[in-house]
């Protein structure tokens, strides 16, 4: 078996950048759906990691569409993005630090949890 490379991981910051920019990635959430109630980033699309693999061969159909993907903290999303990456996808990056960091950094009206 071959080793995975490193996920691709960056900041919210860039990712705010990218969202915002010509040609913008989806930026897919990986939480439930009890935590996206709670709060989360307008825009994102709502895919549970408890509903994967299934979920993901569904709704990104397309495994070379660019995809951000996050969660609460940056683990869960890391772990989404690997399996993307196992599976063919290629322009899958981890957003670090997930929806708390965004909250922090980029927008305080967004409830913490």
């Amino acid at each position: 078996m071959t080793e995975m490379p490193p996920i691709p991981e960056i900041s919210v910051t860039e990712a705010r950048r990218r969202l915002t920019g010509a040609n913008p990635p989806r930026l897919i959430d990986v939480r439930e759906i009890e935590e996206y109630e709670i709060a989360h980033i307008a825009g994102a699309e709502l895919l549970p990691l408890s509903q994967w693999p299934a979920i993901a061969a569904e709704k990104l159909a397309d495994p070379g569409q660019s995809l951000l993907i996050h969660c609460h903290h940056g683990g869960r999303s890391g772990n989404a993005a690997e399996f993307l990456l196992r599976n063919g996808y290629s322009d899958v990056t981890n957003v670090a630090g997930g929806i708390d960091a965004w909250s922090l950094e980029i927008d305080p009206s967004i409830p913490r949890y």
